[in-house]
């Protein structure tokens, strides 16, 4: 069975994301912070084996790339941070600390299992799936950290997927605001929820589920002709104006 190493897979859309690999019938290897979180999860789907550790480490990527195996038809880096704060407020440490988990955090994942996704690599590649933000495109006010961090993670996908091909195929989603335990902070305010969901063609914020979909397809070999692509999970954000 197929085996596909998913990093944050225990909550929001890691775990969406393995539950939609697991209905396509691969078998899962996760890598996140929390050994209670990570056996449960586990539990859940089965066919799935777990490291714990942090994304901060950059030892964590080479245990976890060995304790998943040899051979991974894909890769999922669905770690992130979301620090919203106007530039006056932003230190260096906030955006070294985004940057780490971000950027480095997805360039140390992909290095680590390069060679276990070239061995895995079927008749249309092995899959990569990153994570940016709608507002890596967009420019919004307090997200300098964050977007700047992303943009690195943009650029970072569309190198490797020119170096990697035709072997590994390298993309990235980049949704706007999603009901995620990581945006708790923002989506547990209502009145504020409603301002933003209405800015969105669609009138309402993502759920886990519509990211998850979406990357579980591009990991697959229905996506065996889909790289270096930055693709908008985002209620119509990124192109769509519908007031004034």
């Amino acid at each position: 069975m197929s085996r596909v190493m998913i990093y944050g897979g225990t909550g929001g859309i890691g775990l969406a994301t393995a539950r939609a690999l697991r209905a396509r019938g691969y078998a899962l290897h996760l890598a996140a912070r929390d050994p209670a979180r990570l056996s449960s999860a586990a539990d859940e789907l089965g066919e799935t084996t777990f490291s714990a550790g942090d994304v901060a480490d950059p030892a964590f990527f080479a245990a976890a790339t060995e304790a998943a195996g040899a051979s991974l038809a894909g890769l999922v880096y669905a770690v992130g941070t979301i620090n919203l704060r106007p530039l006056g407020r932003l230190t260096r440490e906030d955006a070294e600390h985004d940057f780490r988990i971000n950027a480095l955090g997805a360039f140390s994942a992909v290095q680590a299992a390069a060679a276990a996704l070239k061995a895995g690599a079927g008749e249309s590649g092995s899959g990569v799936v990153l994570f940016s933000t709608v507002a890596a495109a967009q420019g919004f006010a307090a997200h300098a950290s964050v977007a700047m961090a992303k943009g690195a993670v943009e650029g970072l996908a569309l190198s490797l997927a020119a170096e990697l091909a035709p072997q590994i195929r390298v993309n990235v989603l980049a949704p706007s605001l999603t009901r995620t335990p990581l945006a708790a902070a923002i989506t547990g305010n209502e009145t504020l929820t409603q301002g933003i969901a209405a800015m969105h063609a669609l009138q309402r914020l993502g759920r886990p589920e519509d990211v998850g979909a979406l990357a579980a397809f591009l990991v697959s070999d229905e996506a065996g002709w889909i790289t270096g692509q930055v693709i908008g999970v985002d209620g119509g954000r990124s192109t769509l104006r519908t007031k004034g």
